[in-house]
């Protein structure tokens, strides 16, 4: 424990990449920070740090203990968070990585309710697309993940998931929405444009172009949703996005109709956190909501 305020100033050099710019940002010298590190070494028997001509990376016995280091920190804040409900007010911080679909509004109603029951509980909200929330995960700087086709699964234990099929977004006006559902390659035929390459909703679309009969040659690629779902407004486009992401009014000028499941199949919406972690308290019971309200979305 005595370690505890070094090991965070190590975590700020590794988040930094070099002791100079991590002094910076924590408001201490260089030196002392150096001192301090150096200090810490030789009392754990071993170096941490690979000196670079540009900065420091972790070597293996340093990967090792930053791994134990926030499995260390991941423990106190669950203790801590039993210690508050022993006291009948529950405390605590929810870290969590999402889609950027999660964000305009379930995680907001989501949030607002439980900080609504809980006031004493904190949150951070990070965008993060599929393969960099993975690694939230695994560094422990996010305790859930709520994501979109996440990529390797490895170590990102499910807790609930949830159907959503892809829907084509597009102006009134447009032919398209006249249709209750529509083809790909009816979507393929017009200006379309398409979320960039990370996105979970343009590997499904590549994986399902490339079985039909219309390549996918997108006018505009951008990394923000809204920008599309502004986009298709001045341009009589066709952009892509999951249902939990859109909330069309009749009155709106654009609407969404699904894909057909016989061009793009159905993807799954995942909450999950790092395999084999105990959750803090306030973490957990915020994924058993977001559970029950996955379920009512997907009907179960």
């Amino acid at each position: 424990m005595k370690h505890l305020q070094t090991l965070h100033y190590i975590e700020g050099v590794v988040r930094a990449g070099s002791i100079r710019k991590a002094a910076d940002d924590m408001n201490i010298t260089a030196s002392a920070l150096n001192r301090r590190v150096q200090r810490f070494e030789e009392e754990f028997g071993s170096e941490i740090f690979e000196r670079l001509p540009r900065g420091v990376r972790l070597n293996p016995a340093g990967e090792l203990l930053m791994q134990h280091f926030r499995s260390l920190v991941s423990d106190l804040r669950r203790v801590q968070g039993q210690v508050a409900d022993l006291a009948g007010e529950r405390r605590g911080h929810v870290a969590i990585a999402c889609s950027q679909a999660l964000i305009p509004y379930f995680l907001p109603s989501q949030i607002a309710a439980y900080r609504g029951e809980h006031p004493g509980v904190t949150f951070s909200v990070l965008v993060r697309d599929r393969e960099a929330a993975e690694q939230e995960l695994g560094t422990f700087h996010s305790d859930l993940a709520l994501v979109f086709e996440p990529v390797h699964l490895v170590d990102f234990e499910v807790i609930s998931h949830c159907p959503q099929i892809i829907h084509a977004v597009m102006r009134k006006d447009n032919p398209l929405a006249n249709q209750t559902e529509v083809r790909l390659r009816d979507c393929l035929d017009q200006t379309h444009v398409l979320p960039s390459a990370s996105y979970g909703v343009r590997a499904l679309l590549e994986m399902s172009a490339k079985r039909g009969s219309r390549p996918m040659r997108p006018s505009v690629e951008t990394d923000s949703f809204d920008f599309m779902r502004h986009y298709v407004r001045h341009e009589n486009a066709v952009a892509f996005q999951i249902p939990i992401g859109l909330n069309i009014s009749a009155e709106d000028d654009i609407v969404s109709r699904p894909l057909s499941t016989r061009d793009v199949p159905v993807g799954s919406l995942l909450l999950g956190q790092q395999r084999g972690r105990s959750l803090p308290v306030a973490s957990a019971r915020f994924a058993q909501r977001l559970t029950r309200a996955l379920e009512s979305l997907s009907g179960a």
